[in-house]
């Protein structure tokens, strides 16, 4: 992925956030079977942790209920556990590859960015994870929301250079 080195002022390829090799044994093999297994699965455990749930992503945005705070602050401690392991035993991929985790920097841009997908997330009830497990349950109302969070990327790539970051 090609992205803007800010640091420097001008735009030129660097690595993305987690570097994946394009000729890895999935791609050459042509076998997808295991993503759209871990798919499933990420579907299943967001609809029995009821984090689809329009009502109850409304009552966090209200601070009604601790339910959604708790999945988040566990996903987030999960992720910062996962991290440290990776970095502590230099874990590498399933396919034996290595796993490097670039540095990144803070922009302004990131605040504006997280308020826009937060008013989304809050007027839809869905972020880009849940929106794909929504519909799997059939709530196909939803395609509407993920047109729109595909148009949402696509006018960032856009304009993207003119943005403030």
């Amino acid at each position: 992925m090609i992205k803007e080195d800010l640091k420097n002022g001008f735009s030129k390829p660097i690595q993305d956030e987690f570097t994946v090799t394009p000729d890895s044994d999935a791609t050459k093999n042509g076998s997808q079977v295991r993503f759209l297994i871990a798919g499933i699965v990420f579907g299943i455990a967001f609809t029995k942790a009821e984090v689809i749930s329009w009502f109850r992503i409304q009552e966090m945005f209200r601070l009604q209920s601790f339910h959604m705070y708790g999945v988040i602050g566990s996903a987030v401690v999960v992720g910062m556990v996962s991290i440290w392991l990776i970095k502590k035993f230099n874990m590498k991929t399933i396919n034996g590859e290595k796993i490097e985790i670039q540095p990144k920097q803070f922009n302004k841009g990131q605040v504006f960015g997280g308020l826009i997908f937060g008013i989304g997330w809050a007027l839809t009830g869905a972020c880009p994870g849940p929106l794909f497990a929504q519909i799997g349950t059939g709530a196909t109302v939803v395609m509407i929301t993920l047109l729109s969070a595909i148009a949402g990327t696509w006018v960032y790539g856009r304009f993207r250079n003119k943005l403030p970051h």
